[in-house]
């Protein structure tokens, strides 16, 4: 009897455990659930977060027609700043930060504003032109739709150079490239009435210029470019146009990155000491005559120690390139909070005159 007494309360006693482990179990069960929710919310906060901070970059239309591929993260992978989404799908126009248009493509009316559409309150059109002032037509068209200007004038809210040069972390090695011809120039679009052009031929008198580019019928594949420049003493670096500010590739790559020594026409000497030194360069400005010019250049052929010290800069400087669009789009992010938010251009053209 009293056995039966103890296994009755054995059996009470698990009857009533189960309960409790289950009770337990629930408990548990509720606690990872609910935690789990609160991790998920979290991280769609998160991610929420990341993409409102986001800045969407719309490119209206490719300049001059040639489309790069935005496939991917381009700025952070290629450039790596993050946060910055380029895109050419006019289907995302509403949810673009920026709009921009470039100027080449609505001078010949190839391209057209897209005023039939809304324009959200906070989004920013921006116009594109790496053209020299004189040359982006009449802009009369274009007043006060434009918030922001992207060129390479320093007055520009985004300033787009063509190449700019960067200081070495430590010095760079002595630079000596053996040269075969006094001067080259590269040109396929020679006009008479282009100052240049009057130029050259004054210099071609005293000197021997090597011309290549379609003009010369003796165009340069991208590869032959500049071992071919490289084999020259000065290079020819004519602006088309005499513009303030506007300094092109003739500098940078054809003359800088060859290794050869610009002789630069184009805008006065203070803007290109603006961006390179004093001693990198010859200015046309600085003789009294093209015949006195041409005497100093073949002065400093014959004297290897005047003509090295033009060198002298690439102790300190290397040269950087601009030539992707991408690589210009992506750099308008870690600028974007500088620019201004309320600013629009009743007249486009008045900062290109300053």
């Amino acid at each position: 009897m009293g056995s039966r007494k103890i296994w009755t309360a054995k059996l009470k006693k698990s009857h009533f455990q189960p309960p409790m482990t289950l009770l337990i179990l629930f408990l548990a069960i509720g606690f990872i659930y609910n935690w789990l929710i609160m991790v998920d919310k979290q991280h769609l906060d998160d991610s929420n977060v990341l993409l409102t901070n986001n800045i969407t970059i719309l490119l209206w239309h490719w300049p001059f027609g040639t489309r790069y591929s935005l496939t991917g993260n381009v700025c952070l992978r290629d450039y790596s700043i993050s946060g910055c989404v380029l895109e050419d799908n006019r289907a995302l126009y509403e949810s673009a930060n920026l709009v921009v248009f470039h100027n080449f493509e609505l001078k010949l009316r190839r391209e057209h504003l897209p005023v039939h559409l809304h324009r959200p309150a906070k989004q920013r059109w921006v116009w594109l032109s790496l053209e020299a002032s004189e040359n982006n037509g009449n802009l009369l068209a274009y007043n006060n739709l434009f918030n922001l200007t992207m060129s390479y004038h320093p007055y520009a809210d985004i300033t787009v150079p063509y190449g700019k040069l960067l200081q070495r972390k430590k010095p760079g090695p002595d630079f000596v490239i053996p040269k075969s011809y006094e001067a080259c120039w590269v040109v396929s679009n020679y006009q008479k009435r282009h100052k240049r052009s009057a130029v050259f031929q004054e210099l071609n008198k005293t000197l021997n210029v090597q011309l290549y580019g379609r003009f010369a019928k003796k165009p340069l594949a991208k590869e032959e470019l500049l071992p071919t420049i490289s084999r020259c003493y000065f290079y020819l670096a004519f602006e088309n146009t005499q513009s303030p500010h506007y300094i092109s590739e003739k500098l940078w790559r054809n003359a800088f990155q060859a290794g050869t020594v610009p002789v630069v026409l184009g805008p006065p000497r203070k803007d290109y000491e603006a961006v390179a030194p004093s001693d990198s360069f010859i200015h046309v400005d600085d003789f009294k005559s093209i015949k006195a010019l041409a005497e100093y250049l073949r002065g400093l052929t014959k004297d290897p120690k005047r003509y090295n010290a033009y060198f002298t800069w690439r102790q300190d400087y290397t040269v950087k390139l601009y030539t992707d669009w991408r690589e210009r789009l992506c750099n308008i992010c870690p600028i974007y909070g500088q620019l201004p938010s309320q600013r629009v251009y009743e007249d486009l053209s008045v900062w290109t005159k300053l």
